[in-house]
């Protein structure tokens, strides 16, 4: 890819961008400045390799000039020899939502979509230096800890795709030149001097005086967000280092955890419950479960679109159903069966009757192979289900393998899976038949019932 005047080491990586993502590659275009610019420089070094290029461009809906912008990359892709996709967005933030939060996440809802739909692997951003020094100083101002001061990744993997942003380390400036020397015709939105968007106030009010209080604010910013970028880095490797001792069928085992120090207690905790609530964790969730926790036998925290439970000895995370189940209860739930579902790619499948959603996800291990998971069959708990905990051992009746494992009636809720065969593949709260696990190595899916709750992401496939 070129790259914006005095950017070598943004050639470098745009060079290996492009490798990596093949024979077909996707820039993100807004019809602004920078994926403009960023769309051009992708095609002048993609079409000597023969790399085929596609625009992708999200039409939010939420200004009058969108159509136009629109149109606008449709033309350019087509001028420029690049395939064109587009998405229109439906529905509008929840209330509560912001509006800049709701369109930064179905953009990349629908980007991803049509990343999938062109086959291409690879994702190029137009964000530059400014964009992630802005990113730091909103984090910081919003008390991030690590993971949010790291802001954006050059590289990252999501949804199966490698998303990429050549041009992270490039000033500003660097892509403003790039522009002008090429007469690049682009949009001017509106919307970015509006000071009700917390982005558009930092550049308007707050840039300035940085930039004349301290000459090299732009650098430092980015160099103070790659050291949080290594210390996030540093507490995810030991949390997974930490943490899977401390699990069991997914929930964690109090009196190890409390067996760590101080700090490691924190982490692992905060990385556990990072992975398994359904939104965005709370510090004061956080710090609560940090003072009552240890000594504690049982207890419960309700939490939005979830409940965390304590019961013996191990702490456990469930969607909360809109009336929770008593423990001791272990009533079957009556909900109609689908005879053929497929659950064999990544995402969330929602269950018409059963007020809840499967989600499958990629596994290394305890994962179900993708061809077993094509035309499985729900069903309700009848009675007399039996059920392998370990793959040489008996099968037990799933009322006495609960009562092994431990597991508490609110876990218990929800369909069982069920082969064309007549084996019993997955129950909630024990997860995949031991005997019907895929064999290290081999491709294969984990599975995850997950009861709806009030405020709970939508289900979709």
């Amino acid at each position: 890819m070129a790259q914006p005047p005095g950017g070598g080491r943004s050639h470098g990586t745009a060079q290996r961008a492009l490798k990596r993502g093949g024979e077909r590659v996707a820039v993100a275009v807004s019809a602004g400045r920078d994926s403009t610019a960023l769309l051009h420089a992708t095609l002048q070094a993609a079409q000597p390799l023969g790399v085929q290029v596609w625009a992708l461009h999200v039409n939010h809906g939420l200004l009058p000039e969108a159509p136009a912008w629109a149109e606008q990359v449709r033309q350019q892709a087509r001028r420029w020899g690049a395939s064109f996709l587009m998405r229109e967005l439906q529905g509008k933030p929840a209330s509560g939502d912001s509006v800049e939060a709701w369109a930064r996440r179905e953009r990349y809802r629908a980007l991803a979509d049509m990343a999938q739909e062109a086959q291409c692997p690879l994702v190029l951003l137009g964000h530059h230096r400014r964009d992630q020094a802005e990113t730091f100083l909103l984090q910081a101002l919003r008390g991030g800890g690590p993971p949010g001061l790291a802001a954006m990744p050059a590289a990252a993997r999501r949804q199966g795709l490698v998303w990429a942003r050549p041009w992270l380390h490039q000033p500003r400036e660097a892509v403003e030149a790039y522009v002008k020397r090429y007469r690049l015709r682009h949009a001017e939105d509106p919307s970015n001097a509006d000071p009700r968007y917390a982005r558009n106030r930092l550049r308007l009010q707050v840039w300035p005086a940085l930039n004349q209080a301290f000459a090299d604010t732009e650098q430092a910013l980015v160099q103070a967000a790659s050291q949080a970028a290594q210390a996030a880095a540093l507490a995810e490797e030991v949390a997974r280092h930490d943490l899977p001792p401390l699990l069991e069928d997914g929930a964690l085992r109090l009196a190890l955890w409390a067996a760590l120090p101080p700090a490691r207690r924190r982490n692992a905790l905060q990385a556990w419950l990072g992975g398994v609530l359904p939104g965005p964790l709370p510090l004061r969730l956080l710090q609560r479960l940090l003072d009552e926790l240890p000594g504690r036998r049982s207890g419960q925290w309700l939490v939005p679109g979830a409940v965390l439970q304590l019961y013996r000895g191990r702490l456990a995370c469930t969607l909360q159903p809109a009336a929770p189940v008593l423990p001791g209860a272990d009533t079957p739930v009556l909900a109609p069966e689908i005879a053929a579902l497929d659950l064999s790619r990544p995402g969330f499948v929602a269950l018409p009757g059963w007020e809840g959603s499967f989600e499958v996800t990629d596994a290394t291990h305890d994962g179900v192979s993708p061809a077993l998971l094509q035309a499985v069959r729900v069903a309700p708990r009848e009675g007399g289900e039996r059920f392998h905990l370990a793959p040489r051992g008996l099968a037990r009746s799933l009322k006495k393998q609960y009562q092994t494992a431990g597991v508490p009636a609110w876990a218990r809720q929800g369909p069982l899976l069920w082969l064309a065969d007549g084996r019993l593949l997955f129950a909630p709260g024990l997860g995949v038949d031991a005997t019907l696990l895929a064999a290290h190595g081999q491709p294969q899916r984990a599975l995850r019932w997950c009861p709806d709750a009030p405020g709970q992401r939508q289900a979709a496939r």
